[in-house]
């Protein structure tokens, strides 16, 4: 991706979140030299991957296939491996109409991904075992806490204010249909560098960026090299 393009995006987001009503923690603000002269601060931020994170999924079309997240809190994989800690996580993020985050699982994250408003979301589910996507295989899921089974290639389409919980094995995609769809995740600990099983094998989580300007505001996989 252009980081011409993701500064647009940024800032886009941000006027679409406040929308809403939604309200970023202070260090969303932060310019890269904000974030420079306080990285021995922050370290907290930049260990649990808190912050602002924008993917084309390796497939190049931001506008097809894609999604803009923040992650506003996160605890660590090794107190969630013990069961005590910080085992929790949140994000925002923006589904875009007709952008599609492509079909995943996760090993250990369990999810709910709620509607918070704008469109509506569109959740396409298979079930699947070993680490891989069965495409003839439904699941059985909890929308806003009520049991529903469902067979393959179901899709709810969650309006503003529903929910549905996702657990391991949970194949999903999703996608924004009649506009932007504001959506939260809430789940436990979040770890985006080993937690994803994506279908196809040619999807990746992050994104490489072609640097044609400087950044309005730094991505999550941007700390290892802007705060080294």
């Amino acid at each position: 991706m252009l980081r011409s393009d993701i500064n647009r995006i940024l800032r886009e987001a941000q006027a679409f979140m406040a929308s809403f009503g939604y309200i970023l923690p202070p260090f969303s603000n932060w310019t890269p030299a904000e974030m420079q002269a306080r990285k021995d601060e922050i370290t907290n931020i930049t260990r649990s991957g808190l912050g602002w994170d924008i993917t084309d999924f390796g497939m190049g079309d931001f506008a097809k296939t894609g999604l803009l997240l923040f992650t506003t809190r996160n605890g660590c994989l090794a107190d969630l491996k013990r069961g005590g800690g910080m085992l929790y996580a949140e994000k925002a993020m923006i589904s875009r109409l007709d952008q599609v985050t492509p079909s995943h699982t996760h090993i250990l994250k369990t999810e709910d991904i709620i509607n918070r408003g704008g469109g509506t979301l569109v959740v396409e589910l298979f079930g699947g075992r070993n680490g891989s996507c069965d495409r003839s295989e439904g699941t059985s899921v909890r929308c806003d806490g009520i049991e529903a089974v469902l067979p393959p290639g179901a899709r709810l389409r969650l309006q503003p204010g529903e929910s549905v919980t996702l657990s391991p094995g949970d194949w999903h995609a999703f996608w924004a249909e009649e506009s932007d769809v504001f959506v939260a995740e809430v789940s436990t600990v979040n770890d985006d560098a080993t937690d994803n099983i994506f279908e196809d094998p040619r999807v990746t989580r992050f994104s490489g960026i072609e640097e044609d300007e400087q950044p309005f505001r730094l991505l999550v996989s941007d700390y290892a090299t802007w705060l080294a």
